[in-house]
């Protein structure tokens, strides 16, 4: 009885956050009936309930398969590389914001930290291929410096490291707004007073801002490792060619290819249904890491 009197009381809250609810069981909820495909082997004429169930053949096919150690080590390497190369950046670039004073001059420099994540992954890769060609700018500055031009979009052991860095351009002034918005949450007493004490500009980030922002950190991490087998890959399609294939070929591009180009849509779900159990593990395990050292507090 509590419960429905509180409900009743607060009734118009529960209408607030009812489209959320509406909308995430439609578009996040009901299709996921369509992942019995990955345990049946899909006909356009029977349909996914009429088709026929062949259980885990798909997943035992795809671990069995002889591309799926490069498969899964290509898909590892790129996101833990990105991750640890990535998540730290937006972090700095916040604390760095933090310490502009003019409020003018702090609004410029977000303007221009913002902006790449505003242009299309299309549009970068085609950057991307413009400046990074064998005739294009970057080249000729090695060439200048008396080095041979470097093909950089199809070799392979280029990839991760244009994959990475371009993500870094594009992503961490964005990524950094979080933190910037946690920061603004620091009482300026604290500074003003570890300033009083003698605290240096370092050890009044290292002891203030940044515990601050600490469960903040968690869940971005946690979040961020969510996806780890499972981020990117529209942009690694992209730059996907025969010759990077070496590097460039990862779990998501595959799907692509098999269940769009193929058409085998059952094998294909089964890869990605594969793919989304490894990111769930990862997520629970980063999860009960993040409560472990950070006092409890995770996501779940």
């Amino acid at each position: 009885m509590g419960n429905l009197r509180y409900i009743k009381t607060n009734y118009w809250l529960y209408l607030l956050v009812l489209p959320s609810i509406v909308l995430t069981i439609v578009f996040k909820y009901f299709p996921m009936y369509g992942v019995l495909i990955a345990f049946k082997d899909y006909s356009y004429r029977k349909g996914i309930l009429g088709s026929e169930w062949v259980g885990f053949h798909h997943f035992e096919r795809f671990l069995n398969s002889p591309n799926f150690e490069q498969l899964f080590f290509n898909t590892l390497k790129l996101n833990i590389f990105g991750l640890l190369l990535g998540f730290p950046v937006p972090i700095i670039l916040a604390l760095m914001l933090n310490q502009v004073r003019k409020a003018a001059m702090k609004k410029n420099i977000q303007l221009f930290l913002y902006a790449p994540n505003f242009v299309s992954v299309v549009v970068v890769v085609g950057m991307l291929f413009v400046l990074l060609s064998p005739i294009g700018p970057i080249n000729k500055l090695v060439m200048a410096f008396g080095g041979m031009p470097i093909s950089f979009m199809s070799e392979p052991e280029y990839f991760r490291t244009v994959y990475i860095l371009s993500g870094i351009w594009q992503g961490a002034g964005w990524a950094s707004i979080i933190y910037v918005a946690a920061l603004a949450n620091v009482d300026p007493e604290l500074h003003n007073a570890a300033t009083l004490d003698g605290a240096s500009l370092l050890q009044r980030i290292w002891y203030i801002d940044i515990p601050t922002i600490k469960p903040v950190i968690a869940i971005v991490l946690i979040l961020a490792a969510g996806s780890i087998m499972g981020g990117g890959g529209d942009k690694a399609l992209l730059m996907w060619n025969e010759m990077n294939m070496e590097t460039s070929d990862i779990i998501s591009t595959y799907v692509y290819r098999v269940g769009f180009q193929q058409a085998n849509y059952s094998f294909s779900a089964a890869v990605d249904l594969f793919n989304t159990i490894i990111n769930l593990i990862m997520l629970i395990t980063v999860n009960s890491i993040v409560k472990r050292v950070n006092e409890g507090n995770g996501i779940v």
